[in-house]
This record gives C-alpha cells, structure tokens and sequence, in this order.
C-alpha cells in the first residue's frame, strides 16, 4: 500500500473540519442565518428568504420537467392509464412533500416498483391495484410508527444492488416489446426468451422498425443532452428527449403508437368494498407485503444517498416512513400507482437549488395543473419514446463497473448480488429480494464464524487441543475434520474450549459427542480431556 509522508498527512488534518451529522440548531426549516457551511453541495443563491423561495420555485420547474415523462412512462410499463402515473406524483408533491421526514428529496411513482406493479395488475386486475396500495401504505405507516424504519439500513447493500440490478433486467426486457409496439409475452424470463422472435418480426415490419427508430433515437438524446451543457440549463434529458420524438413522429407522419389519454377523472378509480375481501389471500397478502417493504427501502435508501448530497437537516427515518405510507394511503384511495422516493427527481432537486420542502410541493402543484388543463398534451407523446426512457432508467440500475469491482474485493458480495438479481428475473421481485437477503445473512453467518484447532504434545505425552474462534454448524464440518485428524490411538487429548468465544448448540453437542466416542468420560465444566481408544 502507497505511503502517505507524515508531513503531508499532518498539513492535511490541519485543514480538514471534523463536523457530526446534525445540523445547525437554526437549519431546521432549510433556511441559514449566515453563510453557507463549507463543502456545501447545495447551489443557488445566497440564503435569506427571499433567496430560499427563488431557489425551491425554479428547483421545483426543474423536478416538474423531469417528472412528467417518467411518471408518464411508469403508468404505461406498469400497464395502467396514464393518468395514474401524475395522480402518484402530485400526492408525492403536496402531501408526502409537506410532512416531515425529509426535506429535499422528492416522491412519485419509481421504476422499481414497475415490474411487480405490472405482475400484481395481470394477476389482479386493475380494480385490485388501489386496495392494494392502501393496505401497503397503512403497513407503511405501521411501521413507522413501531419506529422500524432504521432497520432498513441494515440491509446488505449487495442485495440492494442485485434487487436494483434484477428490476433493471426485467424493466429493459420489457420495454423492448414496447419499443417496437408489440406486447411482451408476460414474466422475465418469457420476455428474454422472445427477444429473438422479437427481432425478427421487427426486421419485418416497417411499422415496428419506425417505432424502434424513434425509441432508439430517445435513448441516444439521452446519452448525449447531459454532455451539452447549454441544453441541460435549458431542458432536463428526459423531457428533452421525448419532446424531440415526438416532434420527429409529428414532422414525418410516422406510423407509431401513441399514448392514450383518458382523462384524470376517468381514471381514477377508488377500491370498492368487494376488493378488500381478498387480503385473506395468501398472494394478495405477499403483494402488500412486497410493496410496502420494496418502497419503503427504495425510499430510505434514496434518503441516504440525498442526505450526502446536502448540508441541510438529516432524514429522520421513521418519519419518512410515515410519510411515505401516508402518500401510499392516498394513492390507494384514488386507485393510483404506489410512490416511493426517487433518487432521480431528489437529486435533480437539491442540485437545482432547492432549500426546503417547498420545492417538492411546488412540483406537485405544476403536476395537478398539468393533469387538469394539459392532459391532451400527452395524447402526442409515441409509446417507444417512453419506452426508450425506460430502457435507459434501466440500464442505469444495472451495477457496471461496481459488479467487477465487487468482485475483485468482496467476492462474496458480488455472487450474492448476481444470485438476487438473477432470482429477481426467473421469479420475481418478492422471492428474489427474499432470496437474496437468505444468502446475505447466511455469507454473514460464514464469515462471522472462524475457527480452528491448535495442538501442543507435552512430555507426558497429552496432546492439548486449543479450540479458537467462533463456531457455528457451517463451521461444524472444519472442526470436526481437524479433530479427526489429531494423534492416532493411544494418546492421552485435552481439548481445552476456553478459547472459543461463541459456540451454538450444535458444536456443543457435537464437540461433547466427539470426546465421548473418542475420549474417557470428562466433567461438564472445564476442558474436555480424555484419553484415545486403542
């Protein structure tokens, strides 16, 4: 390892600041009383009221620009109407964004809820996705108050990632369908498997190679607007990006499908008693489950990474979760698709300047305006330019570089997120993130649990056999080989325990049947000492 020169080292910490975590007892609005804290990553203006709400009012357009494509985008890939997606994102605005918890980072529909909302709507039907919701926002809200949300924090980030990874594979593999107005043929796994027919009724199609034109053109914009700096403070990529396809599907007459608008009021469409009959069911009960647990980690782990991003309050995370299942609630009752927290739309939030909550709840208010007045507006946009959207939101899910880095440090960690992402894939979202947390806790386990055996001969002839380290069963075999393998018959063996600093019931038993088929009898207290048989 490089040497860093004490001198060096030494100039270093006499210009760092050591600061903890919670804020100046006056940030607790988002509003500062002097100049801003060093290091701060929050730009806009200098702080004072007037400052504060000129900054969260042009965050806020910011964020509103972002949402509506991929709001837009989520209602289509989920299979539900359109609307359904900015219903979301205005309760995530002016509800979620009002109640405490935190106070930069934004919520509406995710792509990570994409996948298992689209499952629960073919299974269900679509008059089941409110009571669906609901349920899941009062687990939520449960939670929150049981003052459980911090134990998500104790989630490997390997299954984090895999689970990232899988909603990523699913979302690509079925936006390709989409990308070439076709339908996909139902789970993960079918969709991969029907790329290649695919492919080859697109080639075919004139129609379908248009559309794939126009999705494939949006993915490009995607790639190259966050490189023209110019247009970036003019237009946020997605909105940029959808705006060009449609514009080019309107100049040259293509032949694409279009979204298919149906009015906010239309749809919306409330739970009826009949629907909540059906959390009896064991699969209704694992949807509501999966859920609450798949959003409620979305959103605190988005916390997380918004929390470094600022120097304002710090995510308090059961309030959050409370929060969120407050909006869930309400999202419920409208029959809407489920919210989380968006690491997207926050981060785009807190880098345009927003200070406080006001921002978010600006945001809402331009998505409701636009829902009200401007539905017709999303009658233009071409289903393979949101599909392109999606393709690119999930490639960005997909761990990359991270997947080889991993692996040449934390193998490990590596295989278990390969192993969640691809049970993610061939089930689904609930029993892959299950999966991968059973391999997270038992790698844990594994690694937790060293232990081996040390032997001195003395001169009288005992051989003392020292026991280190932990030990569980999945150590069991190790230690009992070692055992085994110590002096043949006709030696005296003390095997000292004293060294061991945790054992489960499972070694005991099997260290105290050890010294009793290969040993004299010894007492319960002490070192197992006894003599070999000849």
């Amino acid at each position: 390892m490089e040497k860093i020169p004490f001198r060096h080292a030494r100039n270093v910490l006499g210009r760092a600041k050591l600061r903890s975590n919670p804020p100046h007892p006056r940030a607790k609005s988002g509003l500062t009383s002097g100049t801003e804290a060093p290091g701060s990553e929050t730009p806009g203006p200098k702080p004072g009221r007037r400052g504060t709400l000129r900054a969260d009012f042009t965050a806020s357009i910011v964020v509103f620009l972002i949402a509506v494509p991929l709001s837009v985008g989520i209602a289509v890939a989920s299979g539900v109407p359109v609307e359904l997606g900015l219903v979301t994102g205005v309760v995530g605005g002016l509800l979620t964004g009002l109640l405490p918890g935190s106070s930069l980072q934004v919520s509406g529909p995710a792509a990570g809820l994409t996948v298992l909302v689209y499952e629960a709507v073919q299974e269900y039907g679509l008059q089941a996705l409110g009571m669906l919701v609901l349920a899941a926002g009062l687990l939520q809200v449960a939670m929150g108050v049981l003052r459980l949300g911090r134990w998500f924090r104790a989630i490997s980030v390997a299954v984090v990632q895999g689970m990232l990874a899988g909603i990523g594979l699913v979302l690509i593999a079925g936006q390709l369908y989409a990308l070439a107005d076709s339908h996909p043929p139902g789970g993960g796994l079918a969709n991969l498997s029907g790329v290649p027919g695919l492919i080859a009724d697109t080639v075919g199609s004139p129609d379908a190679l248009s559309a794939v034109a126009v999705g494939a053109g949006t993915v490009l914009v995607l790639a190259l607007w966050p490189k023209w700096r110019a247009g970036v403070r003019v237009l946020p990529a997605p909105l940029a990006a959808v705006a060009l396809a449609t514009i080019a599907v309107a100049v040259l007459s293509l032949p694409v499908a279009r979204v298919e608008v149906s009015g906010v009021l239309h749809a919306v469409q409330p739970p009826d008693g009949a629907e909540f009959a059906r959390l009896g069911e064991i699969g209704v009960l694992g949807t509501v489950v999966a859920f609450a647990l798949i959003a409620s980690a979305e959103s605190l782990f988005s916390a997380a990474a918004v929390d470094r991003l600022h120097d304002g309050p710090r995510t308090d995370y059961d309030k959050e979760l409370i929060a969120q299942g407050a909006g869930n609630t309400v999202c419920g009752v409208l029959g809407a698709l489920p919210m989380t927290a968006v690491i997207v739309r926050s981060a785009a939030n807190v880098r345009a300047g927003a200070r406080t909550k006001a921002s978010r709840v600006l945001h809402g208010l331009w998505l409701l305006i636009f829902a009200a007045l401007l539905p017709w507006a999303l009658g233009v946009i071409p289903v393979a330019a949101l599909a392109g959207v999606l393709i690119h939101a999930g490639w960005k899910l997909l761990p990359g570089r991270d997947l080889v880095r991993l692996w040449q440090q934390h193998r490990g960690e590596a295989v278990v997120l390969v192993v969640t992402s691809g049970a993610i894939v061939a089930t689904n979202l609930f029993e892959g993130v299950l999966l991968g947390l059973l391999m997270a806790v038992a790698k844990a386990a594994w690694e937790s649990s060293q232990v081996h055996v040390e032997t001195i001969a003395a001169a009288n002839g005992v051989v003392r056999a020292r026991v280190l380290g932990n030990a569980n069963f999945l150590r069991l075999p190790k230690l009992l080989d070692e055992l085994e393998a110590l002096p043949g018959p006709g030696r005296d063996v003390e095997l000292d325990l004293s060294g061991m600093r945790h054992m489960d019931h499972a070694c005991k038993a099997a260290l105290t049947a050890w010294a009793e088929r290969n040993a004299e009898p010894v007492a319960a207290a002490g070192p197992l000492s006894a003599r070999r048989e000849t």
